[in-house]
């Protein structure tokens, strides 16, 4: 699969996660064969103010390319000059620009989901960010402010006329958040309307819903978020499945094994004090369906040390 110049070796991409996809956590999935990881989702008004913490979102590393970096705001100059300011820090293989979330503090700044209910200022800011930059741009959108899924379809034609070179979608409205059934057919709606490539996203949870969809709505990628939190090696068998082998079981020891490889990236990354205390809680994440699970996520509760947490995943569970 191609967007624009940059091949993706797999049909799948890791979805943006605010306070997640950060750069350990994409490198422990891009080693599990994921096609493209995203970045968390960037402001750009922050980018432009050159806000430490924001720059640091931009660290990438060569194992992880292509690296999509994930930008959202309302204002077109500041939108084009954040992605030109991506664009030349020489990170991103791809960049977003999100038209899909729908948390209230982004929303009512005009950003995010937002955009979808003001088709013309998302084409004035997709054709800003459009001519500041030759990297290969992208969008992510959701089903819009009601379920028909129409504003989707507008969005993702005024993108394509704006010259983006490919788009995710998530078919749940601004309201549903994250709750009730995602509607494929508005995958397979937008497919049919557009010659860009088409990501679908929502509700793959395991392998076998990666294939239904990409049978059911013809989409050209899958887009796979919180289900990866715990199950990183979704990717690999998504692969496997769409090569016609059978999934490989997880082991409890290759599951150990890249725990202790994620601990040490966070560590590695964030130093120790600030990446025990992220560890407390992501840890949690890979422990769920393991013998004495619940034991071993109290016990992080208290994470010190690299130590411990090597300690902890090796002798609890």
């Amino acid at each position: 699969m191609h967007i624009g110049s940059i091949i993706l070796s797999h049909p799948t991409v890791l979805a943006p996660l605010a306070g997640i996809t950060d750069l350990p956590f994409r490198l422990v999935v891009k080693r599990q064969g994921c096609g493209m990881v995203c970045s968390e989702m960037i402001s750009a008004n922050a980018l432009v103010r050159n806000s430490r913490k924001t720059l640091a979102m931009l660290d990438t590393t060569a194992e992880e390319y292509p690296l999509s970096i994930q930008l959202f705001g309302a204002d077109p100059a500041v939108m084009a000059d954040a992605a030109a300011r991506v664009a030349e820090s020489g990170g991103a293989a791809i960049i977003d620009i999100n038209f899909g979330c729908s948390v209230k503090k982004v929303v009512k700044t005009g950003a995010g989901v937002a955009l979808m209910r003001e088709p013309q200022r998302a084409r004035a800011l997709l054709r800003a960010v459009r001519t500041a930059v030759a990297t290969p741009v992208t969008i992510k959108i959701r089903s819009g402010w009601d379920p028909s899924g129409d504003q989707a379809l507008e969005i993702a034609r005024i993108g394509q006329e704006e010259g983006i070179d490919a788009l995710a979608v998530h078919p749940r409205t601004a309201t549903q958040g994250f709750s009730g059934k995602a509607d494929w057919r508005i995958i397979a709606r937008i497919k049919k309307a557009v010659d860009i490539p088409v990501i679908g996203n929502g509700d793959i949870l395991q392998a076998e819903d990666a294939l239904t969809m990409m049978e059911q709505t013809r989409c050209d990628a899958v887009m796979v978020g919180r289900a990866a939190m715990g199950n990183p090696w979704i990717f690999d068998q998504i692969h496997r499945r769409l090569r016609g082998e059978p999934e490989m079981p997880i082991s409890p020891s290759h599951r150990k094994d890249l725990m202790v490889a994620y601990v040490q990236a966070v560590i590695a990354y964030r130093g120790e004090s600030h990446g025990c205390r992220m560890l407390r809680s992501r840890l949690g994440w890979f422990s769920r369906g393991m013998r004495n699970g619940a034991v071993f996520r109290e016990a992080i509760r208290r994470l010190e040390t690299e130590a411990q947490a090597i300690d902890l995943i090796r002798s609890v569970l």
